[in-house]
């Protein structure tokens, strides 16, 4: 299959897609969550600060330190170990006056504040602000310190440096990051199982492919004689051939592609059941008989759906009816050969012992029977094709050793126009090989056939009748049955159905009785018009 050069296929443009799409939806997160981050942990530090700020100003070491004479003394070291412990930049105590008694760089200890109070002590509430101070920007968290009277004494401010915060928010940043690298490569990594997956559930084909073995297979659907139907286990139609549709139009009802006939789904539904397929099953769908054949789809061990063969029971009788004629050509032939083959051999007997005149005597009259025969026939019988099909039968019976013999009081002028004459040969063709069988089976020699016919009156009148065994009363409706034998063997019972199917297109009938011969005796009505 040669199709046009293509500069990516479908693994690497599927790999190429799912990976931009996975890192563009990466670095966005990564950005998003690196913004959401940076406020999170400014509101973090705040309330962190502001926690600080409030356990320094109610501890107890501190608010009595306010009455000692060296205040900074005690709370320095407090202070500083509750720095190192919450984190926090710098914790710093101070008085009403502003003056520091703890400040993580002690030089600044006794020295005025650098922002304002003005807030803690005048309207007595906590803040939390951002800031720059001695140390530089921070987030800064202040609030009042109390006496035991309730008296504020004294303020607690606590901050945490942007340069802190900022390396914190870095280490942030750096986790996203590898998280974010770590997602990209097994985002790509899975984009390559996907696609794999993908094309082996397509086979291994590029789109282009698909197309074109999809419209290759529609046109040999289309093109195929038979009708086919692909339905899934639940009944909806998945496909329907142009054949299908012809054969079907007016007798399958489909409403919103879902099969409706009930025999129909019954007989899907146990090809289902069973796993195994059906052949040569007929059903009757409107006016019409069709012969349906039944293949299973599956897919990873289960039953996907069914394939729908189908046939008309008439397409099926007229191919029958083609082999069988080929069929009885090829034995004809092979009986005429037999036949001469053994006159040449008598010829050469008698010439090779110089009775010549015995030779020329076997000669002539074999000339002489066989040319009254064709004589005979083409005088009686004016249709070629029941000439042709009355001398292949003379010649089979040569072969079996079977006397036949056409009654020479028989007549049959031409046949109606309208009349399907390959019809009448299938029929008439059919009944003489079951007398010839037949009377064969019960006499080894001696087994005789005799055919009459006549178109006196409005009728066309053939008689058959042998030397059998015949046919008991009982079992002469059911010996048109197909499927019905009484011999051994494969693709037998198929004969005698054709003959009735043939005679009903003809609007004919059948009479059987017993024959003068000892045998049956097939007597064919049908009608000229």
């Amino acid at each position: 299959m040669k199709l046009p050069n293509r500069k990516l296929k479908l693994f690497t443009q599927m790999v190429l897609h799912i990976s931009i799409v996975i890192c563009t939806t990466t670095v966005v997160a990564a950005i998003f969550f690196t913004k959401i981050i940076n406020d999170l942990s400014t509101q973090y530090l705040g309330h962190e600060a502001m926690s600080v700020a409030k356990l320094a100003a109610q501890d107890d070491r501190i608010i009595r330190a306010f009455k000692s004479e060296n205040p900074s003394k005690e709370i320095q070291p407090i202070t500083e170990r509750m720095r190192k412990q919450t984190g926090a930049s710098y914790i710093v105590i101070g008085n009403k006056q502003g003056i520091r008694y703890s400040h993580p760089n002690p030089k600044y200890i006794g020295k005025s504040m650098a922002t304002s109070n003005q807030p803690v002590f005048k309207q007595h509430i906590s803040i939390v602000y951002f800031g720059e101070g001695i140390s530089g920007p921070a987030i800064k968290a202040k609030t009042p310190i109390l006496d035991e009277k309730g008296k504020i004494i004294g303020v607690s401010s606590v901050g945490f440096l942007m340069v802190d915060v900022k390396k914190r928010i870095l280490t942030y940043r750096e986790e996203i990051i590898v998280l974010a690298l770590l997602l990209l490569v097994m985002g790509v990594a899975a984009s390559f199982f996907i696609a794999r997956r993908i094309k082996q559930k397509m086979f291994g084909l590029e789109p282009e492919e698909i197309s074109y073995v999809f419209k290759e297979k529609e046109a040999i659907l289309e093109s195929i004689r038979d009708g086919i139907i692909a339905v899934d286990s639940d009944f909806h139609v998945l496909s329907v051939n142009k054949r299908a549709r012809e054969l079907l139009s007016g007798n399958f009802p489909l409403h919103d592609s879902i099969i409706q006939t009930s025999r129909l789904r019954e007989m899907i539904q146990e090809v289902i059941e069973t796993k195994t397929g059906r052949s040569n099953q007929k059903i009757l769908l409107g006016d019409q008989v069709f012969v349906i054949d039944f293949s299973i789809v599956s897919q990873m061990s289960e039953i996907a759906g069914v394939v729908l063969t189908i046939r008309t029971e008439i397409e099926i009788e007229q191919l029958f009816d083609e082999v069988s004629k080929i069929k009885s050509y090829s034995e004809n032939i092979r009986a005429l050969n037999h036949e001469f083959l053994n006159k040449l051999n008598t010829i050469y007997g008698l010439l090779s012992i110089e009775e010549y005149d015995k030779a020329r005597d076997l000669i002539s009259s074999e000339v002489e029977d066989r040319q009254d025969t064709i004589v005979f026939l083409m005088t009686a019988v004016k249709d070629p094709f029941l000439v042709a099909c009355l001398l292949g039968k003379i010649n089979r019976s040569k072969e079996l050793k079977v006397d036949l013999n056409i009654d020479q009081e028989s007549l049959l002028s031409e046949l109606p126009e309208s009349m399907d004459t390959k019809l009448l040969v299938s029929i008439l063709g059919n009944i003489i090989d079951n007398a010839m069988e037949a009377a064969k089976e019960k006499h080894e020699v001696g087994a005789t056939v005799i055919v009459s016919f006549t178109d006196i009156g409005r009728d066309l009148v053939f008689d058959i009748q042998d030397n059998g065994s015949g046919i008991p009363n009982e079992k002469q409706n059911t010996i048109f049955t197909e499927g019905y034998t009484s011999k051994e063997g494969k693709n037998r019972g198929i004969g005698l159905s054709i003959v009735k199917n043939s005679l009903e297109q003809l609007n004919g009938q059948v009479f059987i009785t017993n024959s003068l011969l000892g045998g049956s005796k097939f007597t064919l009505v049908i009608p000229k018009r």
